[in-house]
């Protein structure tokens, strides 16, 4: 069985209370840092480790704490990113809802760590519920002088916030975050500054995911070298996977990073297999903003090696035959399904959360929803499938946050791996419409790769 840092206590009955949490180990980490570590000792601890942001970006957790400006009178924050937006992602609400004092006692060492005397947990509004659960741990912490003033004797104070954010998508971008968080619409700066120089109220200001957060515990409790000792190479740690679509058992897992993506799709320890007796046909891993990978792709990388569920070894090979570990959200599309309909799918999201500040976003999310939808309802030309890629071009890259690149990313690697899907929806118009295109005439991976770099 693979070691469990984040989710070994998650069946214990009432762990989601403070005196369960307690007599599980909780809190020691609070404990360890505030009586034995200095905040420097503690960031030294997480720049050991290894770990890099579970939200999506794969940046250092350590060094980003590190960048934090420290000017002398100035508050610092601390800012739990728990938006989660994403389509295909629900691990951070899974965590929230069933343990939320791992997510406290992180918030508390790192805020430690980062000089922070007032921290915010930013939650997607949506998520009543979990705003719920984490106020009454709030309380339960501050009860048993965990938050507050001189907790533990320490000299140090914390006072430990939840804000419902509007149910936005664009505010899981870090300074959209940081907007919506001052009462301001939701839109993303332009950095420089960065914000860990002007964040929140234009102080030095630390975004982190809620993983991310929540791994600072086992990570202070066992040392950062033990840390680093899991995983695989620069990917450390253990991952929060979301799987979901056509999966025997989906659901939210945490693996050691390095396993391989065989053997987390097919193992009877992770999702069992593709359900119904079915072939796997495509895969998005790390969320739908990611590319696409047909199913050869997912399995295996362009040279023939097995690929691994670690931060490498799902890039290798670029764009052209790799994708991204993203935040963890991982679909599995078997023979079935239309990839034409679930790109369209994809880019209907987008379109409809671009926050409409930086014209190729705004208007490009809107051109890709538009010639998707036609290409999916029998009204499409092979131009349409050229222009696609020329506007996703056109929007990478153009915008002040990622959210264009996110829109792009899924549309061209879906034409890139599944053109001739595309091009059938065109030679079919009816046909299209009740009938499914299934796994015909799909290139072998080495092949692909040879034509994409020859470009």
């Amino acid at each position: 069985m693979a070691r469990k840092l984040l989710l070994e206590h998650i069946n214990v009955p009432g762990i989601h209370t403070l005196d369960v949490y307690r007599q599980k180990g909780g809190y020691r980490a609070v404990e360890k840092a505030l009586k034995t570590l200095s905040p420097d000792e503690v960031v030294e601890e997480v720049k050991k480790s290894g770990l890099r942001g579970r939200g999506g970006a794969g940046f250092p957790t350590g060094m980003k704490w590190s960048f934090l400006a420290k000017p002398e009178g100035v508050a610092r924050y601390l800012v739990c990113n728990a938006d989660e937006s994403e389509p295909g992602t629900f691990k951070d609400r899974y965590l929230m809802t069933h343990i939320p004092h791992a997510l406290i006692e992180g918030m508390i060492v790192a805020s430690f760590a980062l000089g922070a005397n007032t921290s915010y947990i930013y939650v997607r509004g949506e998520m009543m519920p979990q705003i719920r659960i984490l106020e009454r741990a709030i309380a339960e912490a501050k009860n048993a002088g965990f938050l507050g003033k001189n907790i533990l004797g320490s000299g140090y104070d914390l006072e430990l916030y939840v804000q419902p954010g509007g149910g936005a998508y664009i505010c899981g971008e870090e300074t959209a975050l940081l907007e919506s968080l001052e009462g301001k619409r939701g839109n993303p700066r332009i950095k420089p500054p960065f914000p860990a120089i002007a964040g929140l109220y234009g102080c030095p200001t630390v975004v982190n995911n809620v993983e991310s957060i929540a791994a600072v515990v086992p990570i202070i409790n066992d040392g950062g070298d033990e840390y680093a000792k899991v995983g695989i190479g620069r990917s450390t740690g253990t991952k929060l996977i979301s799987a979901s679509g056509n999966l025997v058992r989906p659901g939210v897992y945490e693996i050691e990073l390095g396993l391989p993506v065989e053997e987390f799709i097919y193992s009877d320890e992770y999702c069992g297999g593709i359900a119904n007796g079915k072939r796997l046909k495509a895969t998005v891993a790390g969320g739908s903003s990611v590319p696409v990978l047909p199913a050869n792709l997912t399995l295996k990388l362009a040279n023939g090696e097995p690929r691994l569920m670690s931060y490498e070894s799902l890039s290798e090979g670029g764009f052209a035959t790799g994708t991204m570990m993203g935040s963890g959200g991982f679909i599995a599309f078997d023979e079935d399904q239309c990839i034409v309909r679930n790109t369209w799918n994809f880019a209907r999201f987008y379109h409809h959360e671009s926050c409409g500040q930086c014209s190729p976003c705004r208007e490009g999310t809107g051109w890709m929803e538009k010639v998707l939808h036609r290409l999916e309802y029998g009204h499409g030309k092979m131009s349409d499938i050229d222009l696609l890629v020329d506007v996703s071009k056109k929007i990478e890259g153009n915008t002040i946050c990622p959210l264009g690149d996110a829109a792009a990313w899924p549309v061209a690697s879906a034409i890139r791996h599944f053109r001739d899907e595309f091009e059938w929806h065109v030679k079919e118009p009816v046909k299209s419409l009740d009938t499914n295109y299934g796994l015909a005439n799909y290139a072998e991976p080495i092949a692909k790769a040879e034509v994409t770099t020859g470009n």
